[in-house]
């Protein structure tokens, strides 16, 4: 990994100062830039990226590869789009829950105006017309639509959970969405404001979103998990952790078709970043977890109209014409192309850089560095770890690719690690994971470098990890923040209706308290509930942390509810475990509170 950051330090064009100096902010040059969206300007002649870690805009003169400027944003950047008529850019603060608008003048960044969505803002669209721009709000499950002119948000649309990408139709009347938490696309009437229907196909992580110039479809990259246990058989089959590449119209009734894009032997993992060229006769696609480019030409594609096949079509694999790969390093997320149909520009996270990529020489024509350390700390090793799928075995997946940025996933999944097969556990966010022992749904493991150890050579099948990855990658974890929580950090304080749902948590009627206590909301011990099956290897559960559990769309152990009044009107509800029968309204008041921790 160390190799890999000298590698792109000694290619780059230019070196950045000791202090890049923009509207009073100070961004020192060792602090990682993890860009992982970009945009080319209309003539190719400069480009701008979202930085993740530094909370900042780079504009790059593209001829040269000068750094032009560095803007400071609000916190965790996750999108970034080039307004169609005015040329501005549009870009998206996750954490800070802020759409900033910036202009480009004499090679310069400046920032117009913000505007406050709240709710963990990501991908974002313009409509052809340039007068309505949508904003997919994670943790609300709706796209913002705001007004460009006056920068006014005008309307929210529900269109199911967790939706991070998006795309328009052509004549701007329809939107696709990427919704994540429902494993699937969402159809929405952009006019009307009305979800249409969902189309589920078992996809998670869903990537970029492109529309078609000449069909009126959208192609997206995603995984599947295909409720497997892990097992060296199963992953080799492409019957656990997949890749997959789709696309899907914006009728009423539309659902997608697709391609597996996994050779055997060395699978594909957590496509990302999706490209048309120009002429869309290529898709360009950016694999983040092998760190490749993945390029297909559009002609013949063999997609299937439901269902595909568990590895990439034969004859496509060996036609090195119609399918190729290029190899990338780091972690590479956002693209674009730049309009002689040749040169692909690629944000890449790890490699705190640009990369300049020749589709026709197949290789890196460029790199340049955004700044960064360039002697990475032990957690950004374990970052690069995490996202690494060549961890696993023929590196079908990685951490990241069950843990999406570290949290929650919309599937139980059988990972073997709990001593039995069959047992299928929901997916745990893994921020600040040194504060959450013991770990496994049966807290089984009590040394947090041994579960990363574990994890590594059984979770992954890969080979057996060293000390100091073990080491970097827990470190990684430890510091792992999540996203801030809207219900609290957005309101003002706790609701009547809040505070009435903790007095109910902390009090006899709840009795929650007794499990879910300290900051964590975890007592750290094992609970034997009577909610266990018999192939259980091991009795009792781990009591969860609660810390954003509003996210969460499989809950309890084995995922059995989708929502917390599932959960407090089923098996867990108060007077099965520890408190008393409480009342419709009481229960509403609780889920209130519980969506504030």
């Amino acid at each position: 990994m160390i190799r890999f950051f000298q590698a792109v330090v000694l290619s780059t064009v230019f070196a950045v100062a000791c202090l890049v100096v923009h509207g009073g902010d100070l961004i020192t040059s060792d602090k990682d830039r993890s860009p992982v969206d970009l945009v080319l300007s209309d003539t190719d002649s400069w480009l701008a990226t979202a930085n993740q870690t530094s909370n900042s805009v780079s504009l790059i003169n593209i001829h040269d590869g000068e750094l032009l400027d560095e803007a400071m944003i609000g916190e965790h950047p996750s999108g970034i789009v080039l307004h169609p008529s005015s040329g501005q850019l549009l870009v998206t603060s996750s954490y800070s829950g802020e759409l900033y608008f910036l202009s480009v003048q004499d090679n310069r960044l400046k920032i117009e105006s913000k505007i406050f969505l709240g709710f963990q803002p990501t991908g974002l669209s313009v409509s052809p017309d340039g007068k309505s721009i949508y904003v997919a709000l994670t943790d609300a499950d709706q796209v913002a639509v705001v007004d460009f002119a006056s920068r006014r948000l005008v309307r929210k649309i529900s269109v199911g959970r967790w939706p991070r990408t998006l795309a328009i139709s052509n004549d701007g009347s329809r939107l696709a969405v990427g919704t994540s938490g429902d494993r699937g696309v969402s159809i929405v009437d952009a006019i009307d404001g009305r979800l249409l229907h969902i189309d589920q196909f078992i996809g998670l992580n869903i990537g970029h979103m492109q529309t078609s110039k000449r069909t009126d479809e959208v192609y997206f990259p995603w995984m599947v998990y295909r409720r497997n246990p892990i097992n060296e058989g199963n992953i080799r089959l492409g019957w656990v952790m997949a890749s997959r590449l789709g696309r899907i119209g914006f009728t009423d009734s539309a659902h997608r078709q697709a391609i597996s894009l996994d050779p055997p032997g060395k699978a594909v993992a957590d496509p990302h970043g999706l490209a048309l060229t120009h002429d869309e006769t290529s898709i360009v696609i950016s694999a983040s977890g092998t760190q490749e480019l993945l390029v297909f030409k559009q002609e013949g594609l063999p997609f299937q109209d439901r269902g595909s096949t568990d590895h990439i079509d034969r004859e496509l694999l060996n036609s090195p014409d119609r399918f190729f790969r290029i190899e990338l390093g780091g972690r590479p997320m956002g693209l674009r192309i730049a309009k002689d149909d040749r040169t692909v520009w690629v944000a890449n996270y790890m490699g705190n850089s640009v990369q300049a990529v020749d589709l026709i020489d197949r290789r890196i024509v460029r790199s340049i560095f955004l700044g960064g350390n360039q002697t990475p700390s032990l957690a950004r090793r374990g970052e690069a770890i995490f996202y690494d799928a060549k961890r696993s075995l023929d590196q079908w997946y990685s951490c990241h690719s069950c843990h999406y940025l570290g949290g929650s996933n919309a599937v139980a999944i059988d990972t073997v690690n709990d001593g039995s097969a069959y047992t299928f556990k929901s997916v745990l966010p893994l921020y600040e994971l040194n504060q959450t022992g013991p770990w496994t749904w049966h807290g089984w493991q009590v040394d947090l470098v041994d579960a990363m150890k574990h994890s590594l050579k059984t979770t992954m099948a890969g080979p057996n990890p060293k000390h100091e990855d073990a080491l970097a990658l827990a470190e990684y974890l430890s510091t792992l923040q999540p996203p801030p929580n809207p219900y609290r950090t957005e309101a003002g304080g706790a609701s009547p209706s809040a505070m009435r749902g903790k007095e109910i948590f902390i009090g006899k009627e709840g009795g929650c308290i007794d499990c879910h206590d300290g900051s964590m909301h975890t007592d750290s011990q094992v609970h034997d509930l009577g909610l266990g099956s018999t192939a259980d290897a091991y009795k009792g559960y781990n009591t969860p942390s609660l810390k954003g559990v509003f996210r969460k769309v499989e809950l309890l152990h084995d995922g059995r509810a989708s929502s917390l009044d599932e959960v407090l009107s089923g098996d867990h509800a108060p007077e099965k475990v520890n408190g008393q029968a409480i009342s419709k309204e009481q229960k509403a008041d609780l889920i209130e509170y519980l969506k504030t921790l």
